[in-house]
């Protein structure tokens, strides 16, 4: 069957912070440590043919050389360059001031691109790890979040934006604590937090605080993460796509639950992030979002089955031992002390 392309007009764009429209779904990049770069590229060309102008990358996935090739084949069978919305990430390993701009020209590089649309910092914590790691794995040199040091950092970036290689600037894997404290310091304020976003994990205090200080939302894992690495996956979690209400609700309006999990992100004003390389899925998350819109009783539905059920834990950025997920999080609304 061959999949007809979708007019990128009749996505819903999201306006940030000095006026730039930034496309309402983009494709997420990241193969989980299990899909080859080739095929993940491929996905990327493909998307693009079939509508898709967002594309999701960070240099940790080890792929966006081979994307690359795919965005430049794209803008070069007739895609304007300024018609595509593209994100990178500044990997942990790369927070020091020194290494910020040398991490950006690499991803540049790579993506055949002379600026990004939107670079954040992956995660608040300058601690790696190694592709294919377990959920016990730790960086020997991991530390915690120190304000500090993440507005060197911050500095750096705001220093890519002055030099025209970054338009926008956000953060990634943030809790409202450490988000407080970059916009009272940032000279350039953040324009988007992405954060995992869906049915099972709602995060509507967070939520609410982005897009109360002018960011937008940008959802990862908005169907529950099926692919998401064996890390990442802990006894108690639930699945989005196997709960009743959005099984109820995709047999009533004849689509797959997956994309019951995108209308309703794209309702809600969140940008989802979802990651596939099959056609017909990426498509019909495409179709989704330019589709006709969950309505408010559909959307309340599912504001009511929130789990608070968080399914990326981030256990390999704790920093010493004794140490449970949650201290990454900043449950009880202070940051976790060193």
């Amino acid at each position: 069957m061959t999949l007809e392309p979708i007019d990128p007009a009749l996505v819903p764009q999201r306006v940030v912070q000095g006026g730039a429209t930034m496309p309402g779904i983009g494709l997420g990049t990241f193969g989980s440590d299990q899909v080859p770069g080739e095929r993940v590229a491929a996905a990327v060309y493909d998307a693009i043919r079939l509508g898709y102008r967002h594309i999701d990358c960070a240099a940790v996935y080890g792929n966006e050389h081979l994307i690359g090739e795919s965005i430049e084949r794209a803008i070069t069978t007739g895609v304007p360059r300024d018609a595509l919305w593209i994100t990178s990430k500044l990997w942990n390993d790369s927070h020091e001031p020194s290494r910020v701009a040398p991490a950006l020209e690499r991803t540049l590089r790579d993506l055949r691109l002379d600026h990004l649309d939107l670079y954040l910092v992956h995660w608040p914590f300058p601690n790696t790890h190694q592709p294919g790691v377990d959920v016990g794995s730790r960086d020997s040199n991991a530390q915690p979040y120190r304000h500090e040091r993440f507005m060197g950092t911050w500095a750096e970036l705001e220093k890519l934006v002055e030099r025209g290689l970054v338009r926008h600037i956000g953060t990634s894997n943030m809790t409202v604590p450490k988000l407080r404290l970059v916009l009272r310091d940032a000279k350039i304020r953040p324009v988007a937090n992405e954060m995992e976003l869906h049915p099972h994990l709602q995060q509507p205090e967070l939520f609410e605080f982005v897009r109360a200080n002018g960011m937008i939302p940008i959802g990862f894992a908005p169907i529950g993460s099926p692919a998401r690495p064996h890390r990442d996956r802990t006894p108690g979690d639930s699945v989005d796509v196997e709960d009743p209400v959005i099984l109820g609700m995709a047999r009533r309006l004849g689509l797959h639950p997956a994309t019951v999990c995108v209308k309703w992100a794209v309702g809600r004003g969140q940008v989802p992030i979802p990651f596939s390389t099959n056609p017909a899925n990426y498509h019909a998350n495409l179709r989704a979002a330019a589709g006709e819109p969950l309505d408010d009783a559909d959307m309340a539905a599912i504001a009511s089955i929130d789990r608070d059920c968080r399914l990326i834990k981030g256990q390999v950025f704790l920093w010493k031992a004794g140490q449970t997920w949650e201290d990454l999080w900043d449950l009880d609304g202070t940051i976790t002390p060193p």
